[in-house]
């Protein structure tokens, strides 16, 4: 596609459709979007590449007839759109074939792939070539911090980009990071998740095993060190494979992790001997081993280890992983994306190490196709206990899970009580805010748990809060326990 041309994307407002539109539009072609509702950070992020997003889905969106159209792989046979482009004859792609063939064609390609980390980790990888001077291309689900950006087209041959195994398309049902022919590969975890689109664990560690066996002999593979589902995946690879952790069987071992409210530090072992010291401001033992794994693989491409604990040192963070939206009278209102409840037992214990001492509260919007569901019900229960006080919202869209396979929230509510922790099924955002905003004192923590806008909660909430301690009408609600609909 050297030729100017319109490319107009259905579903711009996810993480990696919003990147490609950047990407897009700095390779010099117009690009327009439409969504369904566009909501922070990617809205802004789009808004600030002056990309316009239309809203709702409409056929008239699609005028003037655009060159090229993309499809997100959120976009279903149904939608307006895409039944314009298909009873139209108008040519379109998928976001993982476009992103090959237009960027990744002659470039060296190290791919983060997992069920847990792969933004973050991506994130680090990049910050640490960019600060080596190596001056990467990448791709990220999400805004990098250091960067302000999820993309940037960088002069060398490197192209770092997040690995994700959702599928690609409605037209395409495998994984997307099967489209990239990674030269090295970065593998966190394998679990079960998207429970949508993979019935069971084994067809989840089929991808996995396929995108390992895409990795050319003269490549790398840097994974994890424990996982039985890992070690069936790495079993057939092709190239070396460096395993890092907290084990004896790690390559790259951590040792001397210190988790304190203000830094965290460890140290990292290479084949038994001390190899280097590291510390960043993150908190939480799973964000080391995200480092540690962008560690192992920079120093792969022959990144010194004093470059890597520099640009570690300065690293920030990745929008909705631990951010701080507001500390409205001493209470600190946590973001986190979550999509399953070992990423969110992660989070909760993160929380514990960066605030000792404080009641930490987690406020659930169960919203991703996972979570949705009650194939992890007893593992998302155990998870939300490492709280203090626990409060869910509605199913998202309950109505489109099968009532047998969907969350069951009082169940979810009961065994939660059962580790010793309070909690609350409350159905919608006014009445969690009504609830819970009073019953919050200084020093809590509140984490926000959700993969979507969760109806305004990041603002609603702090907006009441300020209007609380503005009347110091605090602590005058008592338990209140609404019942979810049916």
């Amino acid at each position: 596609m050297n030729q100017p041309k319109h490319i107009h994307l259905i579903g711009i407002c996810g993480t990696a459709m919003a990147s490609l539109a950047g990407m897009l539009k700095e390779r010099g072609f117009n690009v327009t979007g439409s969504d369904a509702a566009a909501y922070p950070p990617m809205s802004d992020f789009l808004a600030s590449l002056e990309i316009p997003v239309a809203q709702p889905f409409a056929a008239e969106n699609l005028n003037p007839r655009p060159d090229l159209v993309v499809v997100g792989n959120a976009i279903s046979r149904g939608n307006i759109e895409l039944e314009h482009v298909l009873d139209n004859r108008l040519p379109f792609r998928s976001l993982p074939q476009l992103l090959h063939d237009e960027f990744l064609i002659g470039k060296d390609v190290i791919v983060v792939a997992g069920t847990h980390g792969k933004t973050t980790t991506t994130s680090m990888l990049s910050w640490i070539f960019q600060s080596a001077g190596l001056e990467p291309s990448f791709l990220i689900g999400g805004i990098a911090e250091n960067f302000g950006t999820s993309f940037q087209l960088g002069q060398a041959k490197h192209f770092i980009l997040e690995g994700d195994e959702y599928d690609t398309a409605f037209f395409d049902k495998g994984p997307k990071f099967l489209h990239y022919f990674p030269d090295s590969v970065i593998l966190t975890s394998v679990e079960f998740d998207h429970a949508d689109i993979y019935s069971d664990l084994e067809a989840v560690e089929t991808s996995f095993r396929r995108l390992v066996n895409l990795v050319p002999g003269r490549g790398r593979i840097v994974a994890f060190d424990t996982g039985e589902s890992l070690n069936r995946c790495l079993s057939r690879a092709f190239c070396p494979v460096d395993r890092y952790g907290s084990t004896s069987n790690a390559i790259w071992r951590i040792a001397d992790l210190h988790l304190s409210p203000d830094c965290t530090r460890w140290r990292v072992l290479q084949k038994g001997k001390l190899w280097a010291e590291f510390k960043f401001e993150l908190a939480g033992e799973y964000n080391v081993w995200n480092a540690t794994a962008a560690a192992a693989m920079a120093a792969s491409y022959g990144i010194s280890k004093e470059a890597i604990a520099g640009a570690l040192e300065t690293f920030k963070s990745v929008k909705r992983r631990l951010e701080v939206r507001a500390v409205v009278n001493g209470i600190t209102i946590i973001d986190d994306f979550a999509h399953h409840p070992t990423a969110i037992a992660g989070t909760l214990r993160a929380l514990r190490s960066r605030y000792p001492g404080s009641r930490i509260w987690a406020i659930l919007e169960p919203r991703s196709n996972t979570l949705r569901r009650n194939i992890l019900q007893a593992e998302l229960a155990q998870s939300l206990a490492l709280a203090d006080e626990v409060v869910v919202a509605n199913v998202f869209k309950s109505d489109a899970i099968p009532e047998s396979e969907r969350l069951h929230l009082s169940k979810l509510s009961a065994d939660i009580q059962k580790y010793g922790r309070r909690a609350r099924i409350i159905p919608e955002v006014d009445g969690i805010i009504q609830v819970a905003a009073p019953e919050m004192r200084a020093g809590d923590v509140v984490a926000i748990l959700s993969n979507g806008g969760f109806g305004g909660i990041y603002e609603k909430l702090p907006k009441r809060l300020k209007v609380i301690a503005g009347s110091g009408s605090r602590g005058t609600a008592g338990p209140v326990e609404a019942q979810a609909k049916a």
